[in-house]
């Protein structure tokens, strides 16, 4: 009886991989037939102009031109903010980037470096700054899009960028997370923690709630091993790492699912949960981890994904912004996007809206007289 599964098992991977095959053949065909190109032709070529480069160039630029879904990371030893990539839909044409930038908040000035052998163009990525080795920028995963939007490409690559060296490195390490953008990665000890993210190819998508390591000394990959009952798949969702380095929170984010034929419905997540060590485990050797699910108590945010937040003095998180995707209809949503900036007790988890003070804008005290 077994031997019969596992035949038909392989009988049934065969049939899939065969339907793909033909599936992205034809794709392609269709792409000739309207006289565009392949995306991993797009790809390609964009390698290729940069391995032209030879020399770094760095130049004071202007503030960096409109974009979403790009990474911005606290350099680990200046008063520094890095920029990498992202993307910009004007005209119904789509633009990526894998353009570098600096800000120096001091100077109020931005750099841009322009290093050989750099990641292609992506947005929905994911970037962690680190002060070893005189500093490093590690990026991972993502996606790529054709100027119409009619093709996707999902990244499962991970680069580091140098600081002290300015150079960027393509580090190849099998076992990886699959393709995916929308995850989130975090530093966590001597390793890179990934987890969730979404994959789309136009026929179909899938939601992750896996977890992926990457152990920092060693240049390896391993599927970590997470027991309890785990958070629904999602993208978009919050990671941070708890001050005592012990456990690892997940709240909110978004998932699709498939409700009939051509029509999926959207939810936005507003669940916590923990991933923490299971059992008394030395520091250096975690193997086993399990789920916990956690009540959130104080005043919470209003459903909503792809906010930003970080890990604050005091054992809190700031968090802000985000959108929120109402449904009109089966076909069209409505984005509903937030200002508005919550704190978040670690240890208590424990939601406060925070409300900010300083100089209003001549448009908001305009807007305060008329309402008196």
């Amino acid at each position: 009886m077994g031997k019969k599964n596992k035949k038909e098992k392989k009988g049934k991977e065969k049939t899939i991989l065969k339907t793909e095959k033909k599936a992205a053949k034809k794709a392609k065909k269709d792409l000739a037939d309207r006289g565009e190109d392949d995306i991993e032709k797009l790809i390609a070529e964009f390698q290729a102009d940069d391995l032209k480069r030879i020399q770094v160039q760095e130049e004071k630029c202007l503030p960096p031109s409109p974009r979403s879904s790009m990474t911005l990371c606290a350099h680990p030893d200046k008063d520094e903010l890095v920029m990498f990539g992202g993307e910009y839909l004007v005209n119904k044409k789509l633009y990526m980037y894998n353009d570098l930038l600096f800000y120096n908040i001091k100077k109020d000035e931005w750099l841009q470096v322009v290093a050989p052998n750099a990641p292609p163009p992506r947005s929905s990525h994911q970037a962690v700054a680190l002060k070893q080795a005189g500093g490093q920028l590690w990026i991972f995963g993502g996606e790529f899009a054709s100027p119409t939007q009619s093709q996707f490409y999902h990244y499962k690559d991970l680069w580091v960028y140098f600081f002290r060296e300015k150079k960027w490195e393509k580090v190849n390490s099998p076992g990886g997370p699959s393709a995916r953008s929308g995850h989130r990665m975090i530093s966590f000890r001597k390793q890179l923690l990934v987890f969730g993210g979404f994959h789309d190819n136009i026929r179909d998508y899938k939601y992750f709630n896996d977890v992926h390591a990457f152990n920092l000394e060693t240049y390896t990959w391993s599927k970590v091993d997470v027991s309890g009952s785990p958070p629904e798949p999602r993208s978009s969702c919050m990671l941070l790492p708890l001050q005592d380095q012990t456990r690892v929170m997940v709240y909110g984010g978004y998932s699709k699912e498939r409700v009939k034929k051509d029509v999926d419905r959207g939810k936005t997540h507003t669940d916590m949960f923990l991933f923490m060590p299971e059992g008394r485990l030395k520091e250096e050797n975690i193997t086993k981890w399990k789920w916990h699910s956690v009540k959130q108590s104080g005043t919470r945010p209003s459903a909503r994904c792809g906010f930003s937040a970080v890990v604050v003095p005091g054992n809190r998180s700031v968090c802000f912004g985000g959108v929120y995707d109402e449904e009109e209809n089966e076909e069209q949503l409505r984005g509903v996007f937030y200002n508005e900036m919550y704190s978040l007790e670690l240890d208590k988890y424990k939601w406060h809206d925070v409300l900010l003070r300083g100089k209003k804008t001549g448009e908001e005290r305009k807007k305060k007289k008329e309402e008196k």
